[in-house]
């Protein structure tokens, strides 16, 4: 992106950008997608490519075809001796490990990118971010992990974005300074739904996504529920969620996108009970889109995201009060929420700050 001496820059909306996404190896970014992750990861680049700029994507296996993702390579020719070996470790861990050694090695030998951008969890890019000739931007999708905390640690480690302002200072002893960009949700896709029908509770049904609580919370308040996301724990699933189905309570399945958004905006309240401290909660991005109010936990981030008009908070773990705040929620204005959505939590505004992000750092 040199330009020659004497030539007057021209403004940023006209310079378009090369930009690398590294995204998971473990998991498609295709629809339904596997979880916010993914779907964050195919937003961003869509919407970057809309405006003008190559991206080039690393992504897993069965990743959607028209994002044009390049495939991590997760099959190491390993030899049967190494196989064999005392120290192979788990075949998950081989597997991430050889990805992204191997992309991180091609983009060393690659100097025409302007930014790579990683958005995986994974310790290698950001210990091998000092090898690149483009700088590296890693967003903290997550709270503090020892693998990634190793790494930054022994530094330099590139430059770093966090997803809420609660993320930034969990990571604040090894980040002093991430720029918080919080995810979004298209507004054209999430659209304001006509409420009143039976409460929604959508994500991973996972243990720290809380499922159980939200079920008891919401048989407690007398208005059922609505459970949709994918199920990566079958024996959780099997064992402590499908046995408190009925009466009220169903499982929808894993939709996809489209769909979703029409549960949810049928929905008089979203339902979310974090067990763990959510590092941002893209489905309250995405209930508030639809003009849903939200019943929930202030844990983690959810704090961040909500007003007085958007949703009602009570203390983690606290399912008599939860069923207490999906009633109140129930009574909240939707199109103040959907306006709060506008401002807050839009897809433009996520791409707006990576993109001014970018540019800040591209040489």
């Amino acid at each position: 992106m040199a330009r020659s001496p004497g030539t007057p820059p021209r403004p940023d909306r006209a310079r378009s950008l090369r930009i690398v996404l590294i995204a998971s190896a473990r998991y498609p970014i295709r629809q339904p997608f596997p979880g916010g992750l993914e779907a964050h990861t195919w937003q961003l680049a869509s919407h970057l490519r809309a405006r003008g700029h190559a991206v080039e994507v690393f992504g897993g296996p069965g990743s959607d075809p028209a994002l044009r993702v390049r495939v991590l390579d997760t099959r190491p020719a390993l030899s049967e001796h190494a196989r064999a070996d005392t120290s192979m470790p788990a075949g998950h861990f081989m597997a991430e490990h050889h990805a992204y050694l191997g992309v991180m090695l091609e983009l060393a030998r690659d100097g025409g990118y302007d930014v790579v951008h990683n958005n995986s969890l994974h310790y290698l890019p950001v210990a091998m971010a000092a090898n690149l000739l483009a700088p590296v931007l890693t967003t903290l999708h997550t709270p503090p992990t020892p693998w990634l905390e190793s790494a930054i640690a022994l530094g330099p480690a590139g430059h770093f974005a966090a997803v809420s302002a609660h993320t930034a200072d969990q990571w604040r002893a090894g980040v002093p300074a991430a720029t918080v960009i919080h995810n979004g949700v298209d507004l054209d896709m999430w659209t304001p739904g006509p409420g009143g029908g039976v409460p929604v509770w959508s994500g991973r049904l996972v243990p720290e996504k809380g499922p159980e609580d939200a079920i008891h919370a919401a048989r407690r308040a007398g208005r059922g529920l609505r459970l949709a996301g994918p199920i990566p724990d079958t024996r959780y699933y099997r064992e402590r969620v499908r046995p408190l189905l009925g009466d009220g309570v169903e499982y929808v399945g894993h939709l996809a996108h489209r769909d979703l958004a029409a549960l949810v905006g049928s929905a008089a309240v979203a339902v979310v009970s974090p067990c763990w401290d959510e590092p941002y909660g893209l489905v309250v991005a995405e209930a508030l889109a639809c003009g849903t109010p939200v019943a929930g936990y202030a844990r983690g981030a959810l704090p961040e995201l909500l007003d007085d008009h958007t949703g009602v908070l009570v203390d983690p773990g606290d399912v008599d009060g939860l069923a207490a705040a999906i009633t109140r929620a129930a009574a909240l204005d939707r199109e103040r929420v959907r306006a709060h959505a506008e401002r807050t939590c839009s897809l433009d505004a996520m791409v707006d700050g990576y993109e001014r992000l970018y540019r800040e750092l591209a040489p």
